[in-house]
C-alpha cells in the first residue's frame, strides 16, 4: 500500500509504504490528511490502525538541490509504461532511437522502451532507413513537487488535489 508524503507546506515529497506512514504517525512526526476507505487496517497486539492515503509532516523539511534523474532501463520502461515505441507490444528492453554507434546520446530524448523483436530488427539503423516513425517525442519523465515525485497512471485518486497543484 502506497501513501503520498507531503511536506509541512503541502508539497509532495515522496511516495512511502503504508507501514512507513504509520510509523511517522505513531511517532508524532506526521498527521493524516486524507484517509483511505477501502484499505484493510494494519493490526498490532494493542492497536488497529487504518492506513491513510496522504500524510503531512508536522515540521518543514528542507530538501537539498535535486539533480536531474539519470537515464536507467527501469526509468525508461516506467516512463513509456512498458509499451514498445515501434509496434505497441509489451516492452522488455530499451532502444536508442539514434544508435550510439552513430553518435546518439544515452539520454531521455534518445531512449525508448522497445520489445526484443523490434530491437533486434532495428539493430544499429536509423528510423529513416527502416521507414519507421515514433508515435511520440521522447522526453524526460513528468515529475511533481519540484521534481521529487514521479507521476504515473497508477497514482491514487485521493492524491489528485496535491499532485494537480504541484504539476
Amino acid at each position: 500500500m502506497r501513501v503520498l508524503l507531503l511536506n509541512a507546506t503541502h508539497e509532495p515529497l515522496a511516495v512511502v509504504t503504508g507501514r512507513r506512514a504509520l510509523v511517522l504517525l505513531l511517532a508524532g512526526k506526521a498527521e493524516s490528511v486524507a484517509d483511505r476507505d477501502t484499505a484493510a487496517p494494519m493490526r498490532s497486539p494493542t492497536l488497529v490502525l487504518a492506513v491513510p492515503a496522504v500524510v503531512r509532516l508536522n515540521r518543514f523539511v528542507r530538501v537539498p538541490y535535486h539533480r536531474a534523474t539519470s537515464v536507467t532501463r527501469s526509468g525508461v520502461l516506467r516512463r513509456d509504461r512498458r509499451i514498445c515505441a515501434y509496434c505497441g507490444g509489451r516492452a522488455d528492453t530499451i532502444d536508442h532511437v539514434q544508435p550510439r554507434s552513430r553518435g546518439g546520446a544515452h539520454s531521455w530524448e534518445n531512449c525508448v522502451a522497445c520489445c526484443v523483436r523490434c530491437n533486434s530488427r532495428k539493430a544499429d539503423r536509423l528510423l529513416s532507413e527502416l521507414g519507421w516513425t515514433l508515435p511520440f517525442v521522447p522526453a524526460p519523465p513528468v515529475r511533481a513537487g519540484n521534481g521529487r515525485v514521479w507521476l504515473t497512471d497508477d497514482t491514487d485518486p485521493a492524491w489528485d488535489p496535491w499532485l494537480a497543484g504541484a504539476a
